[in-house]
């Protein structure tokens, strides 16, 4: 997403632009120009489309998300799962304000994090931040839409930890988790002296800071959680895949703010990851389809839906970094690699990612970031120029993915341990049999 990072906060920076006004010396009757300093300015369209981005992505959380989830659940744990989700948001949020912006965005920094801007005590109405050209916005608009990022990813883990994670151990968790390995990995990723950004790295809208950090932290903490009480033996269908495939549509269309809103303009580069989100996704969802035909099933509306989110994830670091054809290669690429794991690898290796954060998120976001490499190039009609070689392009983007896991994996590892410490991870053997709506939150979906 935001390949550049003077962007990240050109707080209270004034562009010179130059303004010719002529003034008649009485002496020289000739004119003199005069270069008047004006402040940057936000563009009213700009501002208002990344305002309706951010309200796109703050949908895929609520209720996308959420429903997506909660359906795939058992009923019992249909609530838990929705609250959990919209609790973790609500506390990023307001992390993110305190000190996650000044973490990941601040005016001073290293390689690995920022700082300077606590409680945004450097930011006011008239702040902006820069774009890819000479446009800015408003600083305020480009917190909340970076907010929202922090937001879902953190929410994403629990398609891991679903129907098992003490709800107190969740909100431990996310702010530890938050600080310790999402702040520094947005920081390397996307802001100037970062990392990975100086090393050139493509992550158009988020495939490693967002999908691959989310999967690799969810599988982390499923395996300090262990399975769920009778997994695998005992049948655990989603209670309803209605509910599902609503949350699906919702999380697609919310995407387009997701992967579009990172141009951070209203501009052509907006319309390719627009398209892009269109094509990849369609891809992906029909492709689950025709494989499980293929191995001897039905095509089904789980498949489906897992077929989108697979197509999304993949895009999602390439949605403006791809041409359209590049994006359905990535599609149908990351629907079949994901499809592979979910049904045949997760079962091998005997983890218990719920609700398959690691074998959808973390895979596709792995796929996508690589392929990312591929689809730029102009001989598949990428919006690249050539000048950087597919090999070393290719290197930047493994390297970039491996940097992620290892710091997603060991941090996680670390905050899972402390959490699971102070409080405990899991709930009791009676409360997830009751199932953690009545045991948790002391109410049902469903009465």
């Amino acid at each position: 997403m935001l390949r550049t990072l003077s962007r990240v906060s050109a707080v209270g920076l004034a562009l010179l632009a130059p303004v010719t006004a002529f003034a008649q010396d009485p002496g020289l009757q000739a004119p003199v120009a005069v270069a008047e300093a004006a402040a940057a300015v936000p563009n009213p369209g700009n501002n208002a489309w990344m305002m309706t981005a951010t309200v796109l992505v703050m949908l895929m959380i609520l209720p996308g998300l959420a429903l997506f989830y909660g359906g795939l659940t058992r009923s019992k744990n249909m609530l838990s799962t929705m609250t959990q989700i919209g609790a973790t948001a609500s506390l990023a949020m307001l992390v993110w304000v305190m000190w996650g912006y000044s973490t990941a965005f601040g005016p001073e920094g290293n390689a690995f994090f920022s700082w300077g801007n606590l409680f945004l005590a450097q930011t006011d109405a008239s702040s902006t931040a820069a774009t890819f050209t000479d446009e800015v916005i408003s600083e305020f608009v480009f917190i909340s839409f970076q907010m929202t990022f922090a937001a879902i990813t953190a929410a994403l883990i629990l398609g891991a930890t679903a129907e098992r994670m003490k709800f107190s151990a969740v909100m431990l968790f996310v702010p530890l988790w938050l600080t310790i390995v999402y702040f520094p990995i947005a920081h390397m990723v996307w802001a100037g002296g970062g990392l990975l950004f100086e090393d050139g790295a493509l992550d158009f809208a988020g495939g490693t800071v967002v999908h691959i950090n989310a999967g690799v932290s969810g599988l982390v903490l499923a395996y300090l959680l262990g399975k769920r009480r009778g997994y695998p033996a005992e049948p655990m269908p989603p209670h309803s895949l209605t509910l599902t495939m609503v949350g699906t549509g919702l999380l697609w269309v919310g995407w387009f703010g997701f992967n579009a809103g990172s141009a951070l303009e209203a501009d052509a580069s907006a319309g390719l990851a627009m398209i892009n989100t269109f094509v990849a996704t369609a891809a992906g969802a029909l492709t689950w389809m025709v494989i499980e035909k293929l191995a001897g099933h039905k095509g089904s509306a789980l498949g489906f839906c897992s077929g989108v989110i697979a197509g999304l994830v993949a895009v999602t670091p390439a949605a403006g970094n791809s041409g359209p054809f590049g994006a359905i290669l990535l599609g149908i690429v990351s629907s079949a690699v994901c499809y592979v794991f979910v049904a045949k690898i997760k079962a091998k290796l005997g983890y218990d990612d719920s609700l398959d954060a690691f074998g959808i998120h973390g895979i596709g976001g792995i796929v996508g970031a690589i392929g990312t490499a591929v689809v730029y190039q102009p001989f598949l009609a990428g919006p690249g120029d050539g000048s950087t070689a597919l090999g070393a392009q290719l290197w930047v983007q493994i390297y970039s993915v491996l940097v992620t896991i290892a710091w997603a994996g060991i941090g996680t590892l670390v905050v899972g341990l402390v959490v699971k410490m102070l409080l405990g991870l899991r709930v009791s053997e009676e409360a997830e049999v009751d199932g953690l709506d009545i045991s948790e939150h002391g109410e049902r979906a469903y009465n």
